[in-house]
């Protein structure tokens, strides 16, 4: 029993002072730079060396593509396209087209009538006595409008002359002393209606 426990003390001595010497191979091995060069021959420095870029060289432009003349164009004139009307027959049309298209109502005629003489005088009772001393002889037409009452408009006017003024004047006077009729339209007595007719004087 005293044997084994002298055996493990000594063991334990032993591996004690083991445990001392490798304290003091590392302290030594620290202090005079061993260590360092064991770590240099298990791993050489790394060298890093600067690329330098390459820049990309600056080529000059491609030339500009040849310049080719070219003929000119010529436009040929555009066509020019007439339109014309055809006939297209349907039968809308047709059926309207064939049908008679009555005749238009005939106007309705109006009747009209002049104005009338009622009553005249004697053409003696108006010759200028001048003119029957100085021979003188002649026709005149004179021309009367009256209105719807049978009343002279205005002055009866000398239409055609006897060539003498004295028997104007009498035709004219001969006339304003008369009695007339106004015109018709459809049966209906005119405002405006007028009459001609000649005086005759003649000596007997």
């Amino acid at each position: 029993m005293a044997t084994y426990v002298q055996q493990n003390q000594s063991r334990r001595m032993a591996i004690f002072g083991l445990i001392v010497g490798l304290h003091i191979v590392l302290g030594y091995a620290l202090v005079s730079g061993l260590a360092r060069k064991v770590v240099e021959v298990v791993a050489p420095p790394l060298i890093t060396d600067l690329i330098e870029e390459i820049k990309p060289e600056d080529k000059p432009p491609p030339p500009p593509p040849p310049q080719i003349e070219r003929p000119p164009v010529q436009v040929p004139p555009p066509d020019v396209v007439i339109d014309i009307p055809m006939e297209v027959s349907t039968t809308a049309i047709s059926n309207v087209t064939d049908k008679p298209v009555p005749p238009p109502p005939a106007p309705v005629a109006v009747v009209r009538s002049p104005a009338k003489i009622g009553r005249m005088p004697s053409s003696e009772d108006y010759y200028p006595a001048a003119s029957k001393r100085a021979e003188e002889q002649g026709t005149v037409t004179i021309k009367v409008c009256v209105d719807a009452k049978g009343k002279i408009i205005g002055n009866p006017t000398v239409v055609t002359s006897s060539g003498f003024e004295r028997l104007d004047e009498g035709g004219v006077k001969l006339a304003r002393a008369g009695r007339y009729q106004p015109g018709t339209a459809g049966g209906q007595p005119q405002d405006d209606s007028c009459v001609s007719f000649r005086v005759k004087f003649e000596i007997k």
